[in-house]
């Protein structure tokens, strides 16, 4: 039986509109969809800015609906070719403003999508409100879907937090619009009027996909999906019906340098074998009656009980409720909290705790 990745087209762009294309892909075969759809948000009317120069808005075909029913019914038909062809185990990312996030969201949760996420990009650079009719528009929404409710996906936390300086990443990513040298133009005017920052396409597959995964964009523009996910080692499929993008898109990924093999296969720790404290007894690296010092002050010490309890003065409870009473409620871990001797030298209790895990590895 031929996998269904065999007869992808992988990193490739094609050519044609994503309804129809994506009918003709293998079902359950895609890792994740990054989608930058229509944001259907023509201007009324031109604007100007205060020096008498006008906006460039979204002024191209492919943003033009008739009306909401319209544009509704075209993402319930891309959306639909998009699930088809996710893994069961597959997310989306889809990227919108005011003008189209919560039809759009909407829509996927009637398609039976679970939404994981909503992230707000704020936009460290946006453009001004110059009518100053109301406020900057200085933020877009991406929300984050599964296409199956409980299925297994992949989320890198461990990664994401090592990107945000050992923080867990939150939700409101700040992230500058694309500009200067990233900004493609073509005689001084930009190629694609919404293209997308590289950073946060970064941000997004590093989280969310594994190098080999398959990542499919059914709106392909300028190519920055293709573009960050050969230099992340990921697999891309990219739809698109212009072809002065497609041309402008293939030119762009065949100049990146993929980031060498050893820098991107970064594996997640596994989720470490739970070991109660009482283990540590039954294997005779502690002992009843064996005292305890605090770590934040040795001064104060717990006697350890038969049961795996430990008694501080007139308090009586696990490592980590009597670490949380010294520390006045504070969330505090046990096993970091207290330290024992062995001959005048102390250690932290998770020394022992390692060695119980190694040895049922």
């Amino acid at each position: 039986m031929i996998s269904p990745i065999a007869i992808l087209p992988l990193n490739q762009v094609i050519p044609g509109d994503c309804i129809q294309v994506l009918s003709k892909f293998p079902e359950n075969s895609v890792d994740m969809v990054f989608a930058d759809p229509p944001y259907n948000l023509q201007l009324s009317q031109e604007l100007w800015r205060p020096n008498h120069t006008r906006v460039a808005g979204v002024e191209e075909t492919w943003d033009k609906f008739a009306s909401f029913e319209e544009y509704d019914q075209f993402t319930r038909l891309w959306l639909s070719g998009c699930s088809r062809i996710l893994k069961e185990t597959g997310t989306l990312w889809v990227i919108g403003s005011y003008h189209n996030i919560y039809r759009v969201g909407a829509i996927l949760q009637d398609l039976g999508f679970w939404i994981l996420n909503d992230v707000i990009w704020i936009k460290t650079n946006p453009m001004p409100n110059f009518r100053g009719v109301r406020f900057t528009n200085a933020h877009e929404t991406l929300i984050w879907a599964q296409k199956t409710k409980g299925a297994k996906y992949t989320f890198n936390h461990h990664s994401m937090k090592s990107l945000n300086d050992d923080l867990q990443m939150r939700s409101d990513w700040t992230l500058p619009l694309c500009s200067g040298k990233e900004r493609l133009r073509a005689d001084g005017i930009k190629i694609h009027s919404t293209q997308k920052p590289e950073a946060l396409l970064y941000r997004i597959l590093l989280s969310s996909t594994n190098p080999g995964d398959v990542v499919l964009d059914p709106f392909f523009g300028s190519g920055t999906t293709g573009a960050v996910a050969k230099k992340l080692g990921r697999h891309f499929i990219g739809i698109e019906r212009d072809e002065s993008y497609i041309e402008v898109a293939r030119e762009r990924i065949s100049a990146v340098e993929p980031i060498p093999e050893v820098a991107v296969n970064l594996s997640e720790p596994r989720a470490q074998r739970r070991i109660p404290f009482g283990a540590l007894l039954e294997a005779g690296l502690l002992q009843p009656g064996q005292i305890l010092y605090f770590t934040k002050n040795e001064a104060v010490t717990a006697t350890i009980l038969a049961n795996g309890q430990l008694q501080c003065g007139n308090l009586i409870g696990s490592i980590h409720a009597i670490a949380k009473s010294l520390f006045d409620g504070a969330p505090a871990n046990g096993w970091e909290s207290w330290q024992y001797a062995v001959e005048g030298k102390k250690f932290v209790l998770n020394t022992l705790r390692q060695i119980i895990r190694t040895e049922k590895a």
